[in-house]
């Protein structure tokens, strides 16, 4: 009050010097008292400021949070395709949620296809608040780009998986072949079908399926690549993705097995197909992340939102939703009835993180990489 005062006092001795320097009839002198009184307006504002703290202020550098504006919110979720039919029964959860506790109406735009794709469309300026993808390499890129920062495995549980699914053998009905492992997909009288890893993010999983099979079962780098080549060399259809994949076991023929997530296989029983699968005992843990996109949720005031929606697919409210379309369940979830039958058990599950993690892994499906040595032996 001190302050707003001797603001008032200031005021009253130009109101007493002007008339003495200021000729108010001329042009000059209005223009100038103008300016001045303008100028202490301004002056006795900004204190005034100092006493009543502005709810509308916008951040430096970003728009206003989007909670703290009380109005409706609009998140972008950008994700692979596997995931929708779980996002379909968490986010009405995460809205109610919201509601309940801010006051406020959150609605969600959706955005859903392959995984790479996904990445780079954000790149190429599809405003993603909230990313969910099937490899963390996929996250990297985001990273490289800008648009996510660095930290954003140590902001999150699990590191940022979210959803955790295994690689799965699906067969011919009855299983003719008596295919249980990923051994036996290099025997002389099996054809099978998978995506290429070249050109297919979830193939590299089904690379590294067989690698981390041979790796485990004792083999050194130079064993495991003998092994890799000739399950390969057993490829009927290399696809371009995992539809052109599924299609071409499914409704071609093509094929005594076809190597695909469990999640997928799980999802398809649900909705009335007819599947016979195995779950190898030795298998790699397949590991879809999850992040907020940095720059993007700055720039739309979005980021408390967001934060919180990408925490509470973490919580076992949410993880139950994806367990019930296939995703193994985290922590101690998995152990609950409902699921321990779903689930048959992995004896040895590896990770990816044995093998240099992805930032190693993609480099082993680039030109020249390892992979294309293979190729070359497959005359493809």
């Amino acid at each position: 009050m001190s302050r707003w005062h001797s603001l008032l006092s200031r005021w009253e001795r130009f109101g007493e010097i002007l008339p003495f320097r200021l000729r108010l009839s001329s042009l000059k002198g209005f223009v100038s008292l103008v300016l001045i009184g303008a100028a202490l307006s301004v002056a006795v504002a900004a204190c005034s400021g100092n006493n009543t703290a502005s709810t509308n202020a916008i951040p430096t550098g970003g728009a206003s949070p989007a909670s703290a504006q009380k109005q409706d919110v609009e998140l972008t979720l950008v994700a692979y395709a596997t995931p929708k039919a779980a996002h379909d029964a968490i986010i009405p959860k995460f809205t109610e949620r919201w509601k309940a506790e801010h006051g406020q109406n959150v609605t969600f735009k959706q955005s859903y296809g392959g995984s790479g794709s996904q990445t780079r469309a954000v790149i190429d300026g599809l405003e993603a608040d909230v990313v969910h993808l099937a490899i963390r390499a996929d996250v990297e890129k985001l990273v490289k780009a800008g648009f996510v920062n660095e930290n954003w495995t140590k902001r999150v549980p699990n590191n940022g998986i979210v959803g955790e699914t295994v690689a799965a053998i699906i067969t011919r009905e009855g299983n003719p072949k008596n295919i249980k492992t990923f051994a036996d997909l290099t025997r002389d009288d099996v054809k099978w079908v998978t995506a290429d890893p070249k050109t297919s993010g979830g193939a590299r999983w089904n690379y590294f399926a067989l690698w981390n099979y041979a790796k485990k079962t004792g083999a050194d780098d130079a064993k495991a690549q003998e092994f890799v080549t000739q399950a390969y060399k057993n490829v009927a259809v290399l696809a371009k993705d995992a539809r052109e994949s599924t299609d071409a076991f499914a409704k071609q023929g093509q094929g005594d097995a076809l190597v695909n997530y469990e999640n997928e296989v799980i999802l398809a029983k649900q909705k009335g197909e007819k599947l016979d699968y195995t779950v190898p005992e030795i298998n790699i843990s397949i590991d879809a992340p999850t992040a907020v996109v940095d720059k993007n949720v700055d720039k739309h005031g979005t980021r408390e939102v967001a934060e919180a929606f990408v925490e509470y697919l973490f919580t076992p409210e949410a993880q139950r939703e994806f367990a019930r379309v296939g995703f193994r369940p985290l922590g101690d979830l998995g152990k609950e009835k409902e699921f321990t039958a779903q689930f048959p058990p992995v004896k040895q599950l590896g990770r990816i993180d044995e093998y240099g993690g992805w930032a190693e892994a993609q480099k082993i499906f680039e030109d020249g990489g390892s992979f294309d040595t293979i190729r070359a032996q497959l005359g493809r």
